[in-house]
């Protein structure tokens, strides 16, 4: 079952969506219940890429009602920034003050080792030790894996160095293996105005929607197709389906939608900025933060530079762990590619600096 809400009630939304879903079906009373959102960077909501507070306070007015009281937000932004600022900038703060709740920084958090589908992966213990998870992720495109929904909002819930070690295992399968460790009790996605360039946001699509459901690979085989990519195009949706973590949307699939005449009457597709810069760049490993940075550049650069004369060597922009300890006559980003004969500092680096390198 999926639910879907449209409108601009954010609160009163998020609500209603629970309230028709199926949820009550695995909530009960008196559970502790996390709420796990997407705080990636310190940005506010409207820039498209973090989940808006006031969809986690519908959330926290829903579990009240239902006799909830033990609930807490749990967290941990994107490796080279604060989980703390991003509470902050992205108002969960005063979120925790008007209701009384916890705020915890998944960062400073202990973390236990657990087996799956031949992957051994830390994970965070405030997300395991809980009787209910809510994931609260944003729907948004990923400059490497295309999509980021339910399923890969749980790296959040890992420690940076697991984060890091993800990008090196190739990022799709070891996100699907850590869905068959996390159990999730139920999903509410942002969809509300996500970027559908890159993870980062800072060009949001107004889409105007809550949509909710119990199992993550079910919720992101549908929104995977609202941006127009088909499931199997998302390697960490395919390979959990493999894995027997859920099955596609389809047409036998239930939706319930809410506000229909409140549709947005634009038809959502996906920017192709991401896959039309793969050919420029030389990808080994890379972390998203380091990654998008360099996407955002190329965005801002598109069309100003010819990038195959500036980059040396093979006519691409080097990037990712990979290049740790390599001496190469050519252009990197990111502080792995210290080696290069010209390379862009930081992890991530920022963007202005790889735009002002390439420049």
């Amino acid at each position: 079952m999926i639910v879907v809400c449209y409108g601009r009630d954010i609160v009163r939304n998020t609500y209603d969506t629970l309230e028709a879903s199926d949820i009550g079906s695995y909530l009960r009373a008196g559970m502790s219940v996390s709420i796990k959102p997407n705080l990636v960077v310190p940005c506010p909501a409207r820039d498209g890429a973090t989940t808006h507070p006031e969809v986690v306070e519908g959330i926290i007015l829903f579990l009240k009602d239902f006799g909830v009281r033990k609930i807490k937000i749990i967290e941990s932004s994107w490796v080279g920034d604060s989980t703390k600022r991003a509470y902050k900038f992205c108002g969960y703060e005063e979120l925790s003050r008007k209701y009384d709740l916890p705020l915890i920084d998944l960062k400073s958090d202990s973390f236990s080792t657990y087996k799956y589908d031949g992957y051994s992966i830390g994970v965070c213990d405030e997300a395991m030790n809980t009787d209910f998870l809510l994931n609260v992720p944003v729907l948004k495109a990923h400059c490497q894996t295309r999509l980021t929904c339910c399923m890969k909002n749980l790296k959040g819930c890992i420690p940076d160095s697991e984060k890091r070690r993800f990008h090196t295992l190739g990022i799709h399968k070891p996100v699907a293996a850590l869905n068959g460790i996390i159990k999730i009790g139920y999903n509410v996605v942002d969809g509300l105005c996500g970027d559908l360039s890159f993870e980062e946001g800072g060009h949001p699509v107004d889409a105007n929607r809550i949509i909710a459901g119990r199992n993550p690979l079910l919720i992101d085989s549908y929104c995977a197709e609202l941006i127009g990519y088909r499931p199997d195009e998302i390697g960490y949706i395919a390979y959990g389906k493999k894995l027997g973590l859920g099955e596609y949307y389809s047409g036998a699939t239930e939706v319930v939608e809410l506000n229909s005449e409140q549709k947005p009457t634009f038809d959502l597709r996906r920017d192709r900025a991401s896959d039309r810069y793969a050919k420029l760049i030389s990808e080994d490993s890379a972390c998203s933060a380091c990654y998008s940075s360099l996407i955002f550049a190329l965005h801002r650069l598109d069309g100003k530079v010819r990038f195959e004369e500036n980059a040396r060597l093979d006519g691409k922009i080097h990037i990712g762990q990979g290049y740790k300890g390599i001496t190469r006559d050519a252009t990197g980003i990111g502080a792995c590619t210290r080696g290069f004969t010209k390379s862009v500092p930081g992890c991530p680096p920022k963007a202005t600096e790889i735009i002002k390198a390439l420049s």
